[in-house]
């Protein structure tokens, strides 16, 4: 049996983390950190470790150190580490100052019926369930679109399943769903909140209906929103896909998704071995498409950019009146 300092995996992952790359749902997941590096600051951070060591470490927690002709993934932007760097040292002083940091996204969208499910369930040998030959859209069931929450200190998740379109509004109606039913009973001293978000899609770090959601967010939670969206490229990476998206998946791997009531059930029956537990909720709403947003409507957003990639990087405050 091998032993080690307590903390030291755990310190060993938060150096990597920040700029780990390659699929976090895989074992496919490498760091461009050579060992000499991390074990020099592990060092410093008083532990008796050798390279060799750490190797060995990384080797267990299902890391690889790849040569830079395998590390080519396109075109990346010339900040794209140190917003991954920026962002872990906001999640870590939120949680410092015991304030939320949620990680939110939009579960790719399901049909909804007797439809083949991935993955495979226990039957009785030669009774495997029959589902339909063909994936036409249902036109009564239609799909649903899961928008989740995921509370990156508290290990809990919130899902609003959604049947119209994936809008800003959408996105914001889902996470003061979770403010109402999970956050504020977490953090009732709460005074600000960090939202961690891919950079495309309904919470785009490009659209002002966010932008403006944001203020409505601020505004009905009385919280300093504050913003920080992944670079273009790097969804992945956003901890919710495998901290709580993967085991959902997981959950209903081999099950027909049959009506609402099946998916929110099963979406809310998901655990894991280290605690996580989810809520959802169906969203009814319409939401739709084109709404624009004038120049004017967003110069009323209080929103204050950060001295560091401001796009990526903001906060937005409750109205003054």
């Amino acid at each position: 049996m091998t032993f080690h300092a307590p903390g030291l995996i755990k310190a060993l992952d938060e150096l990597v983390e920040p700029t780990t790359r390659g699929d976090p749902e895989s074992p496919l997941r490498w760091t461009c950190k050579s060992t000499r590096h991390l074990a020099a600051e592990l060092q410093r951070a008083g532990y008796r470790i050798a390279d060799r060591k750490v190797a060995d470490l990384l080797h267990k927690m299902r890391y690889s150190l790849q040569g830079n002709a395998k590390t080519i993934e396109g075109a990346q932007h010339v900040d794209r580490n140190a917003q991954f760097e920026y962002i872990n040292t906001q999640a870590k002083a939120f949680q410092r100052r015991g304030q939320p940091v949620i990680s939110v996204d939009t579960k790719k969208k399901e049909l909804v019926g007797n439809y083949k499910n991935g993955g495979r369930e226990w039957y009785p040998q030669g009774s495997p369930l029959e589902t339909k030959v063909h994936d036409f859209e249902d036109p009564e069931l239609g799909k649903v679109i899961p928008y989740g929450i995921y509370d990156v200190g508290d290990n809990s998740g919130w899902v609003s399943v959604g049947i119209d379109h994936d809008t800003a509004d959408f996105a914001i109606d889902s996470i003061l769903a979770w403010w109402k039913q999970m956050g504020r009973r977490t953090y009732a001293q709460a005074k600000e909140l960090l939202i961690l978000a891919d950079a495309g899609g309904s919470n785009s770090s490009r659209s002002r209906l966010w932008k403006i959601g944001c203020q409505r967010l601020a505004d009905r939670t009385g919280l300093r929103i504050q913003v920080s969206h992944f670079p273009p490229g790097t969804s992945k990476w956003n901890k919710i896909e495998h901290r709580m998206f993967s085991f959902i998946t997981q959950n209903w791997r081999g099950r027909p998704l049959v009506s609402h009531e099946t998916i929110i059930n099963l979406i809310g029956s998901t655990t894991t071995t280290t605690g996580l537990r989810i809520q959802a909720r169906l969203n009814p709403r319409s939401y739709p498409t084109g709404v624009k947003v004038s120049q004017k409507e967003l110069a009323e957003v209080n929103l204050k950019p950060a001295a560091f990639q401001g796009k990526w990087n903001y906060s937005v405050l409750p109205s003054r009146h």
